[in-house]
């Protein structure tokens, strides 16, 4: 006979050699039934399979067009350029971010305002406002000098000549990404515990060394996942740079997309797919960068995903087992 979900059940034991006529009973709480947790994943996977069949069956995607499209030479070209532009101007913004923090973070009140202002532009400019005034740069200076201000030059070189679209496209994308970078730097260094500095200044080492060996491994923990954010973001970011000329991947699937306008709903999906696979890379190199960094700070390592889908398979196996026995 079976009981209400809620219900206990009384289970007689075998009888011990104290006891032999006596029974004992334990109670077992059978689990509740959750009947909108059913309703709610049934509903969520008949929208996923319309969606899927839509994707499959609808011919206005031409899946037949994607495939021919998405290892072209073309398209690859400008992959590998999107990925020049996406890791120069992340490591280049990671670098000026670090400054920038540190800028903020110090006792000299030049260096703080200088470091706030340059945060506080950067991040109220548009990004792509930023590419087209340094792509116009030599309009306002035909030449680049450096020397005493109001005095004389010691050497300068012609602007046009050394801003090329590749540079272009790179120096706008670092200093929008610096303006970022030094925020999430800053609020990494601010989350290391005061006790670390203290400890570490009583050991009479030098701040150099505070920085590089105590303070910042602790605050890469907090850093990671919000810069990697920033890292998509400027991965994404970098479709922008169509619009100084420099044909990366989206700017390589737009020119197609001119010469064959019956093929631009394909081409889209090819940049789509391509953007995905890159964010997804990024995602799992940060997950393994996290899993590192957290050594020490917590009992055990967070599980990988295979561990994660065994994990989740067994337990599976558990509930199914426990659901008959009921």
């Amino acid at each position: 006979m079976s009981e209400p979900p809620g219900a206990t059940v009384t289970l007689p034991e075998a009888p011990t050699a104290d006891q032999p006529f006596k029974a004992l009973t334990a109670q077992r709480v059978l689990p509740l039934r959750r009947p909108g947790r059913w309703i709610a994943t049934a509903v969520v996977l008949v929208l996923v399979a319309q969606f899927v069949h839509g994707l499959a069956s609808n011919p206005f995607y031409q899946w037949d067009r994607w495939g021919y499209w998405f290892l072209r030479p073309t398209i690859l070209d400008g992959l590998l350029i999107t990925l020049q532009v996406a890791a120069y101007s992340a490591v280049l913004g990671l670098i000026g971010g670090i400054v920038l923090a540190l800028a903020r973070l110090s006792r000299s009140p030049v260096l703080r305002a200088v470091s706030w202002t340059y945060v506080w532009a950067l991040r109220s400019i548009p990004l792509i406002v930023v590419l087209i005034f340094l792509y116009n740069f030599s309009a306002l200076y035909k030449t680049l000098s450096v020397g005493i201000p109001f005095g004389p030059a010691f050497f300068s070189f012609d602007e046009s000549k050394l801003a090329t679209d590749m540079v272009v496209a790179v120096v706008g994308l670092s200093l929008n990404e610096a303006a970022y970078a030094a925020e999430v730097v800053r609020g990494g260094i601010l989350s290391v515990d005061q006790g670390q500095h203290e400890a570490a200044a009583a050991l009479g080492l030098s701040k150099g060394y505070q920085f590089r060996r105590i303070v910042f491994p602790q605050a890469l923990r907090s850093i990671i996942p919000n810069y990697v954010n920033q890292l998509i973001g400027l991965i994404k970011g970098t479709s922008l740079v169509f619009y100084v000329s420099l044909l990366d991947l989206f700017g390589s699937a737009q020119t197609m997309g001119s010469t064959y306008p019956g093929d631009i709903v394909p081409l889209l999906l090819v940049v789509t797919v391509w953007y995905l696979i890159l964010t997804s890379v990024v995602s799992v190199i940060q997950f393994y960068v996290e899993r590192h960094y957290a050594r020490g700070a917590t009992r055990g390592l967070p599980p990988t995903p295979l561990q994660k889908l065994r994990t989740g398979l067994t337990d599976l196996r558990a509930r199914i087992r426990r659901e008959a026995a009921v």
